[in-house]
């Protein structure tokens, strides 16, 4: 049976970049220190849009260009295109189907959105794996993730506004007979948080109703509470396929860098396994874990035939962890 593996990446983020002072001051005129925050979720610099005239959708459009250019695909090649966002410029129609638009692809392609918060990415690297096994019309998929948190990013929260940031990442999947691709994935879900943070923050109705939509709704949360179902879910992964953690190479959420620590911690997992990228470019939601894998490859940190484990949280909360050969 063919393997679905990732062919190759790219990654988009606006020119701009803002560093750690404006947001101690902008919250200090507010009577808030948020250095210790900055600390502990492991902010420098982030990437946030300046440009009126920049959408979620021109920035998955740019990273699109940017991938078949670099892979010398055509828009023809494609075979299904799934995009992941959770600040859509549309509900009706899709992203997927905009971007489509503008590709000019062929018309039996498979064209959808796919919106699992954070963790959207992820899910759709493991569900086009999946389906790209059983139906084998399928030789190449695009999965683009592109968040724009700048636009929903509410001024007065310290957490979104100060660790939140811009960018997109696409991957093109395609069929091999390599041993290399998709081995497994695990997930978590705990509904704990499920109303702490949303967008619209009072839903959709009330907020068109009362022309209140505008920023996320964020109750503060301990984040560490996901970090139990994530050491269960590695471990499955793990003996399942036979590793140990020291034989795997880890793009993990760039939302908080404490969380990173104690999972490096709690598996004795060193430093050049893991992929952080946090301090350089904040927190891209969907596209996180997939702008580490660009910069690790970039970098040499990663290589072709490592073992990665891809891990994420979803809003909510819904966590997922998906084990490549890549």
């Amino acid at each position: 049976m063919s393997n679905i593996r990732i062919k190759d990446i790219t990654v988009f983020h606006p020119d701009n970049v803002v560093d750690n002072t404006y947001y101690i001051e902008h919250f200090r005129e507010q009577g808030k220190d948020v250095s210790g925050l900055l600390e502990a979720m492991g902010r420098e610099k982030r990437y946030i849009n300046d440009d009126k005239n920049e959408t979620p959708l021109t920035m998955a459009i740019k990273v699109t260009d940017s991938i078949l250019e670099k892979t010398r695909l055509k828009a023809e090649d494609i075979d299904l295109l799934i995009f992941t966002t959770q600040t859509p410029e549309t509900t009706l129609p899709s992203n997927a189907l905009r971007l489509f638009d503008y590709m000019q692809g062929k018309h039996n392609t498979i064209v959808y959105d796919l919106n699992a918060n954070c963790a959207g990415m992820t899910v759709a690297l493991e569900q086009a794996s999946h389906y790209m096994k059983s139906n084998t019309s399928i030789q190449n998929a695009l999965i683009i993730g592109s968040d724009m948190w700048s636009l929903i990013s509410d001024p007065t929260d310290p957490l979104c506004y100060t660790c939140f940031a811009d960018g997109a990442a696409a991957i093109i999947l395609e069929r091999t007979e390599e041993d290399a691709g998709y081995i497994d994935a695990e997930y978590h879900v705990d509904t704990i948080f499920a109303e702490k943070m949303m967008f619209p923050g009072e839903g959709l109705t009330k907020g068109i109703q009362t022309n209140s939509v505008k920023y996320v709704n964020n109750i503060p949360f301990d984040g560490g509470i996901v970090l139990d179902g994530t050491y269960a879910m590695l471990d499955r992964l793990f003996k399942r396929n036979n590793l140990n953690p020291s034989d795997v190479k880890y793009c993990f959420s760039q939302f908080a860098l404490s969380n990173i620590l104690r999972i490096k911690e709690h598996f004795d997992i060193a430093d050049e396994q893991v992929v952080y990228i946090g301090d350089r470019y904040g927190y891209n939601g969907t596209s996180s874990p997939f702008i580490a894998l660009y910069e690790g490859e970039k970098s040499g940190q990663i290589k072709r035939g490592d073992y990665i484990i891809f891990w994420t949280i979803g809003a909510g909360f819904e966590l997922v962890a998906t084990l490549i050969k890549y």
